[in-house]
């Protein structure tokens, strides 16, 4: 029996690389630790519908702020993913078969955590046909059914070994947000996330406005990995050729020697400029500060991204 607590049975395929050292975190990221009431409340009510969240396995810093608001995202189908990303902090492996009753858990959770708005994510499951979209699909179809009025944010795999049927059918079960992270500049996809190809995740999220035009897209990007300030101003404008709505940009964290190393960290000013541009560049939404992260403030920045493109419409 795996113990992922013990990083050489998480990261298996990390055990033998070479340390990174981890850089002395500036003011601006640090967080303070998690002891209100509200973080217990809701850590109890996910343990007890057996629910795992992307909070705790990607070792989020804003879990602390999150959880006390009742607010948290649900990761699906297992704790342990078919990819080994060098920035994620997700266990990689051979998953369990999927849970036929994690729907209904997680639409249970929902409603009595009493959220406006969820967040659902999922580990990558290169071992199924579908890449688990029914599994998707079912999830979102169940909390619709007990929080008809609540909103369902979902970050998705990228399904590339998977046939367009998988796609269609998370789309047909009608989220109200469709996002998926293209997490970094190409020219970083082969040392950060190279299971991905990024044209191919750029194209997923075209093809979701494709399939249902009002339905919102979103994606973000991690920065402190290397990249240039012009090669994120380009995968803007990639974005935007692929009609995205919401943009996140946060700083990279490193979560173990292990993983990626940071190349830098960027400034609080850093992120404001990259907030202009792709205001500038046509998104309805944009969240960059160093402590973003894609379900940070999800259901404040809905109701923005509402507003916004009713604006844009000359509804308001």
């Amino acid at each position: 029996m795996r113990d992922l607590k013990i990083p050489g049975e998480r990261h298996p395929e990390k055990a033998h690389r070479a340390d990174n050292a981890q850089p002395k975190k500036p003011s601006w990221i640090r967080v303070k630790a998690p002891v209100s009431e509200g973080y217990k409340q809701t850590r109890e009510i996910l343990k007890s519908n057996k629910l795992v969240t992307v909070c705790e396995e990607a070792g989020c810093p804003n879990v602390g702020e999150c959880w006390s608001h009742g607010h948290a995202t649900m990761m699906i189908m297992g704790e342990i993913c078919t990819r080994g990303c060098s920035f994620c902090n997700v266990a990689t492996g051979k998953p369990d078969r999927l849970d036929a009753f994690e729907p209904g858990r997680v639409a249970h959770a929902v409603e009595t955590l009493g959220l406006n708005h969820v967040v659902i994510t999922s580990v990558d499951r290169d071992d199924l046909e579908d890449g688990g979209a029914e599994h998707f699909a079912q999830t979102i179809r169940a909390v619709r059914h007990r929080s008809p009025d609540t909103t369902i944010e979902i970050l998705t795999p990228d399904f590339l070994k998977c046939d367009p049927s998988a796609l269609e059918k998370v789309v047909e079960a009608r989220p109200d947000v469709f996002n998926h992270n293209l997490e970094t500049v190409p020219g970083l996809y082969p040392s950060v996330r190279p299971g991905a190809r990024y044209f191919h995740s750029l194209r997923l999220l075209q093809r979701v406005k494709e399939l249902d035009p009002a339905m919102f897209t979103k994606s973000g990007i991690m920065v402190g990995l290397g990249e240039t300030a012009e090669q994120v101003r380009q995968v803007m404008d990639d974005m935007r050729s692929a009609d995205i709505d919401f943009l996140t940009i946060g700083q990279y964290l490193q979560p173990t020697p292990k993983h990626h190393a940071v190349d830098r960290f960027v400034t609080p000013e850093e992120f404001k400029d990259y907030e202009k541009a792709a205001y500038g560049k046509g998104f309805l939404m944009v969240s960059a500060t160093p402590l973003t992260r894609s379900s940070y403030h999800a259901g404040d920045d809905f109701a923005r991204l509402r507003e916004n493109r009713l604006k844009k419409l000359g509804r308001v």
